[in-house]
């Protein structure tokens, strides 16, 4: 599902864009998820006041990370994960919604570099600006991650 928010305050108006999309909790799901995600962030980067970033590359490495940790820690017989994007000409922000509420994340500290895996929250914390996880009521959760934007081109205009 795609949405737009327009904020209006006494302030400078303020429009949030949405991605949402359920996906199965299995390798095949957050790859499809991924890919729906990106495809959705490429669309945005061709609308006329886009923000002039390079941030594709990041944003990916992030929602693969998050829906492949949701796929393989978040499962549940019978139950959907949700990747949700909300982006802002401040931020983009990547949420994913299992329903493994009791698994909270937390960096390997000292990861073991011969091992294959284990070491997918240091790459989120070292590429996010920020991130963390929620509490998702009745059972679940969600971890989210941040990154900042570089601020639109003057008139709109991409370079």
């Amino acid at each position: 599902m795609n949405q737009e928010t327009v904020i209006t305050t006494g302030e400078p108006t303020v429009v949030a864009r949405h991605f949402r999309t359920l996906f199965p909790t299995t390798a095949h799901g957050a790859h499809t998820a991924r890919h729906a995600a990106e495809r959705w962030l490429a669309a945005q980067r061709e609308r006329p006041e886009a923000a002039d970033d390079d941030s594709t590359a990041t944003a990916s490495l992030l929602i693969a990370e998050l829906t492949a940790n949701a796929a393989r820690h978040g499962r549940v017989q019978g139950r959907n994960a949700r990747l949700g994007l909300t982006l802002t000409s401040a931020v983009l922000r990547i949420e994913v919604t299992d329903a493994r509420g009791d698994r909270r994340p937390a960096p390997a500290l000292g990861a073991d570099t011969d091992r294959e895996s284990g070491r997918g929250l240091l790459l989120v914390t070292s590429l996010a600006d920020a991130w963390g996880c929620e509490p998702y009521p009745p059972g679940g959760k969600t971890v989210w991650a941040e990154c900042a934007r570089s601020a639109p081109a003057p008139g709109g205009a991409q370079t």
